[in-house]
Parts: C-alpha cells; structure tokens; sequence
C-alpha cells in the first residue's frame, strides 16, 4: 500500500504485527507524563501532545517513515496523526483504540485508568 493510501487508523494488533517483526516504524505516545507514569508501552516514545507543536522538530528526518501514535483511547492520538500528516508526516496513523485496547489485547496486565 502506498503512503498516500494509508488508513489514518491502525488497528492494535497490526502495531503489535509490526514490533514483533521489528519492523521499521517511529512509536509514539501523545499522553501526558503523568499518564506514562501510570502505564506505558514499550518502544514507545513520550512526546506529549501539549508540547508537539514545539517539539515537532524532534522528529524532522522522520517525514517518510511509519509513525504510529497511540494515547488512552485513540481520540488525540487520531488528533496528533492529521496534524503530523499536514506538517508533512504523510505516513503518520493513530492506533485506534489506544493504550486502553492495548491493555485488553496484547498486555493484559497492564495497569488501566
């Protein structure tokens, strides 16, 4: 599938595919420092949604790269992805779902708030 036809949305277990493949892709969390505290995925990279637009900077060199954000539930997440798409981050996509569904599916033992 080309960049351009991307779904905005991945789903929690085609991001756990990738990982387990070490495939090449930028992970990124878009909660807030004190929900990283209480639960976090490994691999992922805290980049709060709050400070992105200052920090986008952090992530130039990434423009045609996978970036796969996920937060609680997916709402900022999908906020964050169209924003990186229109700051030219064309493969940016939100795991729908979030961490939350992460939690369920793959990390049953995760703490959930």
């Amino acid at each position: 599938m080309s960049a351009a036809n991307e779904p905005i949305e991945i789903s929690v277990p085609e991001v756990k595919a990738l990982r387990d493949a070490s495939a090449d892709f930028l992970f990124i969390d878009c909660r807030e420092p004190n929900e990283y505290e209480i639960a976090a995925i490994e691999g992922a990279q805290l980049l709060p949604m709050s400070t992105l637009a200052e920090r986008v900077g952090e992530l130039a060199g990434n423009e045609d790269r996978r970036v796969v954000i996920h937060c609680h539930k997916g709402g900022r997440s999908l906020r964050v992805a169209n924003w990186l798409r229109e700051q030219g981050f064309t493969r940016a996509q939100s795991m729908a779902g979030g961490i939350d569904q992460w939690a369920t599916d793959v990390e049953p033992g995760m703490a959930r708030y």
